[in-house]
C-alpha cells in the first residue's frame, strides 16, 4: 500500500457501521476502500463494454 494520507472523510454512523461490517479481521479501512474501488472500476468497465456493444456500430474486419 502507498503512503498514508492525512485526510478525513465524513460519513454517517450507518455508513461507518456498514464499512466496519465489511472489513475483515486485520484489514485496514484503506485496504477495504482500495478493494471496493477496484471492484467499482471493474463494474464500470463491464457496463461501458455492454453499452458499447449494445449501441455501437461495428464493421467486420477481414483477416
Amino acid at each position: 500500500m502507498g503512503e498514508a494520507a492525512d485526510k478525513r472523510i465524513p460519513v454517517t454512523r450507518e455508513v461507518w457501521e456498514d464499512l466496519s461490517d465489511l472489513k475483515r479481521p486485520g484489514e485496514t479501512f484503506a485496504g477495504l476502500l482500495a478493494e471496493m474501488i477496484e471492484h467499482e472500476k471493474e463494474r464500470r468497465l463491464f457496463l461501458d463494454m455492454e453499452r458499447i456493444e449494445r449501441e455501437g456500430s461495428f464493421v467486420e474486419l477481414r483477416l
